[in-house]
């Protein structure tokens, strides 16, 4: 698993999340902080974070 930081599109805070290098995806989780749904794109090849995009949803 690797640690990844990024700031909330809704709240602008900090957060972190932990992604599985195994897999690239596309799925909705809500903030840690402000809980509001949050659209993430992750991309991975070799093992590495090659591409990360956090994306307000419900708006």
């Amino acid at each position: 698993m690797i640690e990844h930081f990024f700031s909330c599109p809704h709240c602008w805070q900090q957060i972190s999340m932990l992604l599985d290098p195994a897999y690239s995806q596309t799925y909705v989780e809500d903030c840690e902080v402000c809980c509001n749904p949050i659209e993430l794109s992750v991309a991975f090849e070799d093992g590495e974070l090659v591409s990360f995009e956090a994306r307000e949803i419900g708006q």
